[in-house]
């Protein structure tokens, strides 16, 4: 069995990338000194990952406001509201406003994947996209779309994105923590499925479908497994007991699972429950890959870079634990 690990997405803002985009506001930092500036943060976030062994990396989408806000800026008929809570985080998003059916003004990814492909070498770089129904669903929908069509332009949108990258062979990551929720419908589940497997046509082989915040549903779950991105990505820390409960082998699906803590600063631990579930998520499967919980942009930046090499440990004891190989970058 082949173990390896990914940061699940983005970073928090280190000092550097705080001063920069303050200054950037006020208009009193040079356009030139600000990509610079930026871009040496993106480089020791990729450095740390890298550093760590671990073999797909994210850029850190440092200066992301929230999942959504990158998209929105970049989309025609959509604006931004009042600020709400982002699930049940010390975290607050802008809810984003369709007024009509959304189009690209201009893609979010191509430009940053060229950016910083040299930089992720040898390893490989992984776009993070926001689920179109975890983004309908958080979003007021005044376009005189149903929900579903509106999760639906969404994922046609996303779609584009992921065709524009498709020459450097990235790895795709699609999120949707709302299914994570305790009240989430059976239909969300499979609306977010067909629309993923749209999103991800032709890349299936490097495609991740991520809930995190805590552990779906069994019915959740196995309406999960009908994607055809090859990784599934679960949070088993936050609630290992629901996890223990709910989890079922993942057949064809590799398990991605979400071991060290993205939202906490302490020490992270793994129990014989926590390996338990792994087993059974893994079933009769060759390979495991590790992850954080969460993105890591809840807890102050040294500790994020903290949890990185936390998790390129925890590649090698859970190996060692489980009688795998460890998959590192530089072995």
């Amino acid at each position: 069995m082949k173990v390896w690990g990914m940061v699940l997405g983005g970073y928090p803002r280190g000092r550097l990338a705080r001063y920069s985009l303050r200054d950037r506001e006020r208009g009193t930092i040079r356009s030139s000194q600000f990509s610079v500036e930026m871009l040496k943060t993106h480089a020791e976030v990729i450095g740390v990952q890298k550093a760590a062994g671990l073999p797909v990396v994210v850029d850190g989408m440092i200066g992301w406001h929230d999942i959504f806000r990158p998209f929105i800026r970049n989309w025609r008929n959509v604006s931004v509201d009042g600020l709400l809570r982002y699930f049940d985080n010390n975290f607050f998003y802008r809810i984003p406003v369709f007024t009509g059916e959304p189009d690209i003004i201009e893609p979010v990814w191509p430009g940053r994947v060229a950016e910083f492909s040299l930089l992720a070498d040898p390893a490989r770089l992984k776009i993070v996209l926001p689920g179109p129904v975890t983004m309908a669903l958080m979003s007021k929908n005044k376009a005189g779309l149903s929900t579903e069509e509106l999760a639906e332009r969404i994922a046609y949108l996303l779609r584009r994105e992921v065709e524009l990258t498709l020459e450097y062979n990235v790895y795709v990551q699609i999120d949707e923590p709302i299914l994570s929720m305790r009240n989430a419908e059976e239909h969300w589940a499979g609306l977010a499925v067909e629309l993923a497997n749209n999103i991800i046509s032709g890349v299936e082989d490097r495609s991740i479908i991520a809930v995190y915040f805590d552990f779906p549903s069994k019915k959740i779950l196995e309406t999960l497994l009908g994607v055809r991105a090859k990784y599934v990505s679960l949070d088993i820390v936050d609630s290992p007991r629901r996890a223990e409960e709910n989890a079922l082998p993942l057949d064809d699906h590799v398990p991605v699972v979400g071991v060290v803590d993205g939202r906490r600063i302490h020490e992270d631990r793994i129990s014989d429950t926590i390996l338990s579930i792994i087993k059974k998520l893994s079933g009769s499967g060759d390979e495991i890959v590790l992850t954080t919980t969460t993105w890591m942009d809840l807890i102050p930046f040294r500790y994020a870079l903290k949890k990185t090499n936390i998790l390129g440990r925890m590649v090698d004891f859970i190996a060692e634990r489980l009688g795998g190989e460890a998959v590192k970058l530089w072995r």
